[in-house]
């Protein structure tokens, strides 16, 4: 059995709110970014994994795990940014998961000299546009937060986010349904007490821009997640110049957290393949 890669934890005082965040691995950097439902453990079957081949940095944004939400308006591709200075890396793969993958991908587009490869994963580009019917149980999730019920609120996100529309909640592991309603009550927490932290989007906004992107691009889509976010998935993979999609069967809005094998695998080859492309430039 291989020797797992030593894992340091560290914070980084930036833009006005102090980031944890965590390093393992040595090669070329790759940093992973959590969705809006979840924090820096979602990447736990990865960490390990990826630290192998690559360093690896994984942090939680502000407002989720173990980062703190502060008053006024911010950016979190700007704190993505400074994160990467205040680590001294010019350039990395970036991974990132839903609000994560929206991130990364507004982040490349101010700094695509930054950006080496982008894999945005249940992801939708910033402005996209939603159509169609919305979750069932979106209303009780606004009532359920409204009157305090963050509980109730979280396990109903997990509903919509981890189980989807074609699935009940006993037909997904319970142990990743609780450790993603774990990580949501965290961030429902943080949004509970309103403390005015507003993040400033991308002008103009991603959904028109995707033709910009310069850095070779896997989509990573599930089979089982919302309509609109697997049509965004689509047009992503159309619209970014050297872009392409694979879908993992049997998931929603969490792959990496169902399927970690698969999903391990096909990053590793792609990334793999940018690095032997990169040696015949």
């Amino acid at each position: 059995m291989s020797e797992q890669p030593r894992s340091r934890v560290g914070t980084a005082d930036i833009n006005g709110t102090r980031f944890v965040y965590e390093v393992a691995g040595h090669g070329h950097p790759l940093v992973l970014v959590h969705a809006g439902i979840a924090d820096r453990r979602m990447w736990d079957d990865q960490w390990s994994v990826f630290a192998e081949h690559y360093q690896v940095i994984r942090y939680d944004m502000r407002g989720f795990g173990d980062t703190p939400m502060v008053a006024g308006p911010f950016a979190h591709r700007h704190d993505l940014f400074e994160l990467l200075r205040f680590l001294g890396i010019g350039q990395a793969y970036l991974l990132g998961c839903s609000q994560g993958g929206t991130t990364i991908i507004d982040f490349a587009l101010e700094h695509p000299e930054m950006a080496a490869a982008l894999i945005p994963v249940c992801s939708t580009p910033s402005g996209q546009q939603f159509t169609g019917e919305p979750p069932r149980q979106l209303n009780e999730v606004i009532a359920a937060f409204d009157a305090g019920d963050l509980e109730r609120a979280s396990e109903l996100e997990v509903q919509i986010w981890v189980d989807g529309r074609k699935r009940s909640p006993y037909q997904v592991p319970a142990a990743i349904r609780d450790r993603v309603r774990a990580m949501n009550l965290i961030a429902l927490r943080s949004d509970a007490a309103n403390l005015g932290g507003i993040n400033q989007p991308l002008e103009p906004p991603a959904v028109g821009r995707l033709g910009e992107l310069q850095a070779p691009t896997l989509v990573i889509v599930g089979a089982l997640d919302e309509p609109g976010v697997i049509e965004a998935g689509e047009t992503m993979a159309r619209t970014i110049p050297e872009a392409r999609k694979i879908v993992i069967a049997g998931t929603a809005h969490m792959p990496n957290m169902e399927r970690p094998d698969e999903f391990n695998r096909v990053v590793l080859e792609f990334l793999r393949e940018v690095e032997e492309s990169n040696t015949h430039l």
